[in-house]
């Protein structure tokens, strides 16, 4: 963690700004090791804390290396204001996207300090990763693969999808997961068009897509991972689909190296597809960041600017998705290494027919 610090206080120093209070659930995981809603993490230049109820001090004492461990016993603003007018402290930053309106104003009034609102100043300080936090995620796509292995089996004509997400959650808590990275999406036949559709009690039925997207938290890592199977048959326009988002896939994983923008990967998979007739049915990004999650960088997305850089980890998952009709998305985790772009998921994306 000590290194986490260091990289927060250079931040510091560059911008001018003497202290910076971290709520974000996975930034305060990152710097810290604990995310929990009654812990606060304060960074100065001169010094590092963890402000906590009494909850999460034993714990902080623990395995929360570099930081001074401070019980706020229910005054949070008056600790804080302490460390404020010991250390001089004229300009805090807190993050806007983790801060509500009452937090913004609670600061304002109860701490002596201009306040500075950071956009996504911390995700872009965690998106190269160091090689630990690879192996995690690593780790966390290789049980994804055996899980999405294991289910297979389960799925039949007659299971809801229902089953079929709770037979991946059985099973991710059961090969070493804390939690799933998100809702599961299990979407089968006219339902596989909803890029987001959570499990039903909808039966699987011969002939249908049924798309499957889930990923599991290993160590705080996460993994996310889709593909679309189906049950005894795929009908000629479905098969088409696959093809042409398989085909994507492939050619905007190809694309990934150092040094091309977030948004040149997306127009590789975009322009594709619509050159296939299917441009208006592929309605959302390509792919996020993959790490702790909240805000994870990079994007990728039409028009993003941003430049990939070695050691950075994001989703690549083009879809079409047609009403009535059904979808198909094909989903790896992929990191950068200099020239390439690496899958970090084994799983087949050949068609799979149960």
């Amino acid at each position: 963690m000590v290194n986490r610090i260091i990289k927060i206080k250079s931040f510091l120093n560059k911008t001018g700004i003497d202290g910076i209070l971290i709520k974000g659930k996975s930034n305060k995981k990152y710097i810290s090791k604990l995310g929990g809603s009654g812990v606060k993490v304060f960074i100065t230049k001169k010094d590092a804390y963890i402000i906590a109820d009494a909850r999460y001090i034993e714990e902080a004492n623990k395995i929360c290396d570099g930081f001074k461990i401070i019980d706020h016993k229910g005054e949070f603003y008056t600790v804080l204001n302490s460390i404020v007018e010991k250390e001089n402290i004229e300009k805090i930053a807190i993050e806007r996207i983790h801060s509500s309106i009452d937090d913004y104003f609670d600061i304002k009034e109860k701490i002596n300090s201009e306040i500075i609102l950071l956009n996504d100043e911390l995700e872009e300080i965690r998106k190269i990763k160091e090689d630990i936090e690879i192996d995690k995620i690593k780790k966390a796509c290789q049980i994804t693969d055996y899980i999405f292995e294991k289910v297979l089996s389960k799925i039949k004509e007659g299971v809801s999808e229902r089953d079929i997400s709770a037979e991946i959650q059985y099973l991710a808590i059961k090969e070493g997961a804390s939690a799933m990275s998100f809702d599961t999406i299990v979407a089968s036949g006219y339902r596989s068009a909803m890029p987001h559709g959570r499990p039903t009690n909808k039966k699987i039925l011969k002939g249908e897509a049924i798309v499957i997207d889930f990923g599991i938290i290993y160590e705080d890592y996460m993994s996310d991972m889709t593909r679309t199977v189906f049950i005894d048959s795929v009908p000629e326009k479905i098969k088409n689909i696959y093809n042409v988002v398989l085909k994507a896939q492939l050619k905007s994983i190809d694309f990934i190296k150092e040094g091309v923008a977030e948004g040149e990967v997306d127009s590789i998979a975009r322009e594709y597809i619509k050159e296939k007739g299917y441009g208006k049915y592929f309605g959302h990004g390509l792919g996020h960041g993959i790490g702790m999650g909240e805000n994870e960088l990079p994007v990728l997305k039409p028009n993003r600017k941003g430049i990939l850089k070695n050691n950075m980890v994001m989703s690549v998952e083009p879809g079409i998705y047609i009403p009535n009709i059904g979808g198909v998305r094909i989903e790896d985790d992929v990191v950068v290494k200099g020239e390439k772009g690496i899958p970090l998921n084994k799983t087949t994306k050949e068609i799979i027919i149960l």
